[in-house]
């Protein structure tokens, strides 16, 4: 999975399958901060990277997690877990990665994280504050559904 916004590098996604074929983790997710100075380096606006950070903290508390980051639309799933989670009620907007991850946990599936570098430039597609700020709700949002049972993931 790539989000539209080209800041991934796609030199990464063979590592991502060795961990999938491999080490049998069900889900590869590059992060950006893993090494947080990539993230800012590669471009990150300050307050984007700031509230990466907050958020992935809220939501590792929340889950039981120690993902470094929530918020990467690069990754790659091991086929066999569609097996285990249904994601046909999943939103088909940015949340839809939260609510996978959410179900990844619950499912007690094995999640890997490496670092990657990212790059942020004018030309390419980025969520903008307002929608962000949607986003940030809507996370919070469904970790809340979640941890109170009042949505089934």
């Amino acid at each position: 999975m790539v989000h539209p916004d080209h800041q991934y590098d796609p030199k990464f996604i063979p590592e991502m399958i060795k961990y999938i074929v491999d080490e049998q983790f069900g889900a590869v997710f590059g992060s950006r901060m893993m090494v947080r100075k990539n993230a800012l380096s590669g471009g990150m606006p300050k307050w984007k990277f700031f509230f990466n950070i907050i958020l992935t903290k809220v939501g590792n508390w929340t889950l039981g997690t120690t993902l470094t980051e929530f918020h990467s639309g690069f990754r790659a799933y091991d086929q066999a877990i569609f097996q285990t989670i249904d994601i046909s009620k999943n939103s088909d907007d940015f949340i839809f990665d939260t609510q996978i991850i959410i179900q990844l946990v619950k499912s007690k599936i094995r999640i890997k994280e490496i670092p990657i570098t990212t790059r942020y430039f004018p030309e390419a597609s980025q969520i903008r504050l307002g929608p962000s700020v949607i986003y940030g709700s809507s996370f919070l949002q469904n970790l809340f559904l979640y941890k109170t049972g009042l949505r089934k993931y």
